[in-house]
């Protein structure tokens, strides 16, 4: 291996047991930077691009190397964000060398808004993706992300087209992304991407990154939003399984 002395990236964290981002147990990069402007974003300070630590392929690699015979057998390694494609250069280099030198399982945890910047060679060493669908209205959409809806669409479509696995992550926010028919109308979206998609993935809402927000001095308009209960994230589920999806 060499010391990857070419290329440096920006890291926001690690995770070195994370057990909801992929199959199994996962080593997670965070890395720093996202164009999305998610109202219900929990990390908001990984939003600023070269914000974090900064660290050459070698020394991120080194990061995981304690783990990977446990990884090998227990889940594999996630790249998440922030947005990793706003770092693509990188962040293509590091599946690449996870893949060739430690053959872990790989995963991608991105909205995909920014997936025009990569040919398709990019996504070879990507076992997995977890593609986040913020929203199926593309009004909605840009109210809640700032940014349009088309784009990821468009991704989806591509890693349908490249039989790339997929789990769709949606986050259930009350008030926001609960609507039944806007609900439905994803579902129907999803189902249309064929044996792609492995499961949906519909995660309530909560508080927990709320105080980031105030502590980056950034206006939160969720504060008195609820989680939602657990009818109302199993009604969203079942919406997804009535068009024939696997869902948790």
């Amino acid at each position: 291996m060499d010391d990857g002395k070419d290329l440096v990236g920006y890291l926001h964290s690690v995770e070195t047991g994370a057990a909801v981002d992929g199959p199994g147990m996962r080593f997670v990069y965070f890395m720093s930077g996202c164009p999305f402007r998610c109202q219900y974003c929990h990390n908001p300070d990984t939003w600023k691009a070269g914000s974090g630590r900064k660290v050459t392929l070698r020394e991120a690699l080194d990061e995981i190397l304690p783990y990977c015979k446990f990884l090998k057998t227990a889940g594999g390694v996630t790249i998440s964000g922030g947005e990793p494609l706003v770092q693509a250069t990188f962040v293509g280099e590091l599946f690449r060398r996870l893949k060739r030198t430690f053959r872990l399982h790989t995963a991608l945890d991105t909205q995909g808004f920014l997936h025009e910047s990569v040919p398709d060679e990019w996504f070879e060493p990507v076992d997995l993706v977890l593609l986040d669908i913020k929203h199926s209205d593309p009004d909605k959409h840009l109210a809640l992300t700032g940014k349009p809806l088309q784009p990821t669409l468009d991704f989806a479509k591509r890693l349908a087209r490249l039989k790339k696995k997929m789990w769709i992550r949606y986050v259930l926010v009350p008030g926001l992304t609960d609507d039944d028919g806007d609900i439905s109308r994803l579902a129907d979206f999803v189902a249309g991407l064929g044996d792609s998609v492995e499961r949906v993935e519909v995660l309530p809402f909560h508080q927990l990154g709320a105080f980031k927000w105030k502590e980056l001095g950034l206006g939160y308009t969720l504060e008195n939003t609820p989680a939602p209960t657990i009818e109302q994230a199993e009604r969203a589920r079942t919406l997804f399984r009535d068009k024939g999806l696997t869902v948790f």
